[in-house]
């Protein structure tokens, strides 16, 4: 049985939501995945290969991914 956390962790990446300021029409139309406003942060969803995608364009742009 995998470890439920580490899945999580894999398929989406939790940022407060002033983080992606001007970047998430550009992360939707760019990666196949979901990004969702949440109570003051944001969730973006998709598979582990999209978020590690994502990571990189993330941290590309200077912000930083934990």
């Amino acid at each position: 049985m995998s470890d439920v956390a580490r899945l999580r962790d894999s398929t989406q990446i939790l940022l407060p939501s002033d983080a992606l300021a001007g970047l998430s029409a550009d992360i939707e139309e760019e990666f196949t995945v979901t990004v969702r406003s949440e109570d003051g942060s944001v969730r973006i969803i998709g598979s582990p290969v999209e978020i590690k995608s994502v990571s990189n364009f993330l941290t590309r742009n200077g912000i930083t991914v934990a």
